[in-house]
Parts: C-alpha cells; structure tokens; sequence
C-alpha cells in the first residue's frame, strides 16, 4: 500500500477541488514530507497518476498568471472515494502497516465514524499479538537474543517492535474510547486547524 496516493486522495476529497500547490501545502503542515514519499515532485506525479486511474478528475480551470500552462484542479470520483476508504481502513487495521501508511491513516481516521475506528484498531492490535505469538514458538525473549546467536537480535527486534506497537495501539483505542478527537457524523469540525489554507 502507498502512503502516497491515500495522502493525496484524502486531501483531493477533503477540499473537493484542489489543485496540487493546495495538496502540498497540506501534507507539508502535516510533515508528511518528512516521513513519507509526498515529496513534490512524488505529490505533482501522483496527483497525475490517479487523474489517469480515474480516481481524480483534471480540471483546467485558470491561465498561469506567468504566461504558463493552465492551473490544474483535481476532484475526487466515486471510484476514487471507494480507493479512498478502502485504503484508509487497511492502513488501520493492518498490523503490518509501513509507518509511512499508519501514519497517513492516523491523519484522515477521523473521516470513519468513532466505533468503526476503534474495531480496525482493534483489529491491528490482535494481528500484533498473533504476530508476536508465532514469533515467539521459535524465540522466548526470556532466554534473550543471544540464545540464538546473533540472528536472536533479529527475532528480539521483531518481538519488542510487536509489543511496542500494541502498546501504542491499545493507548490509542483508550482515546479514542474516552472521546478523543472528533470523527464522522459528530458535532464539531474534524480538521479545524488541520489542513493548509486555500491559496
């Protein structure tokens, strides 16, 4: 899964048109630039990309102030909505999730009603413990790393990376459960302050 396209598609859908300076604007606010590919060059190409999978709609709306070509502005389409919402989900749920994709899923989770969240990370924290669990049938991190010799390091980093990242999980369902943030189809705005204004 890319991070990049559930970056740009999220923030495509967030503002209805935008035109690709908006969108880099958003995930720079967000330093996506900083932890993901959404680099401008990746965001512009992107932005190209899934006008040609459908999934967003070019519009050539203005003249370049410069002499230029036209400015292009991208909408969302019910295809790319779908993609949307299908990446979204997976990037919370997955237990295997890159950082770069939970992180861009964290960034748009309030776009799913509070409940459905709180189950597709519960749904992540119980593949991270199947995950540790199968790991450990072949490494007991009582014996420690090197029980094994030095591939043990291998298998203890898997082991506390599990455990580390159900932790989080767990905290973050805590949150959420206690009413943290304001998610779809509750009263308030969930991205006052979030996104980059319109220029």
């Amino acid at each position: 899964m890319s991070a990049i396209r559930l970056l740009v598609l999220g923030s495509v859908r967030h503002h209805g048109r935008a035109h690709g300076y908006q969108v880099r604007g958003d995930l720079e606010s967000w330093g996506a630039h900083e932890w993901s590919s959404a680099k401008p060059g990746s965001i512009y190409h992107a932005l190209k990309q899934l006008a040609r999978q459908e999934l967003l709609v070019a519009h050539e709306v203005e003249p370049s102030a410069a002499g230029g070509p036209p400015r292009v502005v991208y909408s969302i389409t019910d295809e790319g909505t779908h993609t949307f919402f299908t990446l979204l989900r997976g990037a919370l749920s997955s237990p295997d999730t890159k950082v770069d994709v939970l992180s861009a899923g964290l960034g748009f989770m309030v776009d799913l009603p509070r409940d459905e969240v709180a189950a597709l990370l519960r749904e992540r924290l119980d593949g991270l413990w199947a995950w540790h669990a199968s790991v450990s049938e072949y490494y007991s991190p009582e014996d420690g790393p090197t029980s094994l010799g030095h591939i043990g390091e291998i298998m203890d980093l898997w082991v506390r990376t599990a455990e580390a990242s159900a932790v989080w999980t767990r905290g973050l369902i805590e949150r959420i459960e206690a009413g943290a943030h304001v998610f779809a189809g509750e009263e308030g705005e969930p991205y006052e302050g979030v996104f980059t204004e319109e220029v």
